[in-house]
């Protein structure tokens, strides 16, 4: 026992007042059962280590794993130690495994058998092409013309300007369309 806690002091003074002065004296003046008194009374052998508290945690659970369950577990992860959870699971299902997804996580991890995630690999960015000729690749982008930017007849009608851009020679060739769509072939003549 490493730490004498302030319950475990509470509990001895109260034993030894019920020791000199009974069981009831004892619970009324501090203020506790009867019952908790005859309780510590029984478990105390004269050391603080028998007033602390046992572990709550239960000595079993009706849906616990059964040992063949587990067996099956630690020989499937011995043959797929990096497959990742969901993929595990079924090859477990597919055995006759009938737990849930969460259930096998939770006893993965208790064991200690969680596979480990490799690193995302290092980005390395490719290194730009120079284009030979001209022609070889073109840039094209379609853009909204705004209503400030349109004057005369054309005015209240809607533009989209095409505009590509060669990537050698940097030769740029601008047109306005009426519609946005690759089937446009008339450029418009009012802008």
């Amino acid at each position: 026992m490493n730490t004498i806690t302030q319950t475990m002091r509470f509990r001895q003074v109260l034993i030894e007042y019920s020791f000199k002065h009974g069981v009831t004296k004892a619970a009324i003046r501090y203020k506790v059962n009867r019952q908790y008194v005859y309780r510590w009374r029984k478990r105390y052998d004269g050391t603080l280590a028998s007033l602390a508290d046992k572990s709550h945690k239960p000595h079993h659970h009706p849906n616990q794993h059964t040992a063949d369950e587990l067996k099956l577990i630690t020989d499937m992860r011995r043959r797929s130690p990096n497959a990742g959870l969901v993929v595990f699971w079924v090859k477990l299902r597919q055995r006759g495994y009938t737990r849930s997804v969460t259930g096998l996580y939770r006893i993965l991890r208790k064991q200690g058998q969680m596979p480990v995630k490799p690193p995302n690999p290092k980005y390395i960015p490719k290194p730009y092409e120079q284009m030979l000729y001209p022609g070889q690749r073109v840039q094209i982008d379609v853009k909204f013309v705004p209503e400030a930017c349109i004057v005369g007849e054309a005015n209240g009608k809607k533009f989209y300007q095409y505009t590509a851009i060669d990537e050698y020679s940097r030769f740029r060739y601008l047109e306005a369309f009426v519609e946005h769509s690759s089937y446009s072939r008339t450029p418009c003549k009012s802008l």
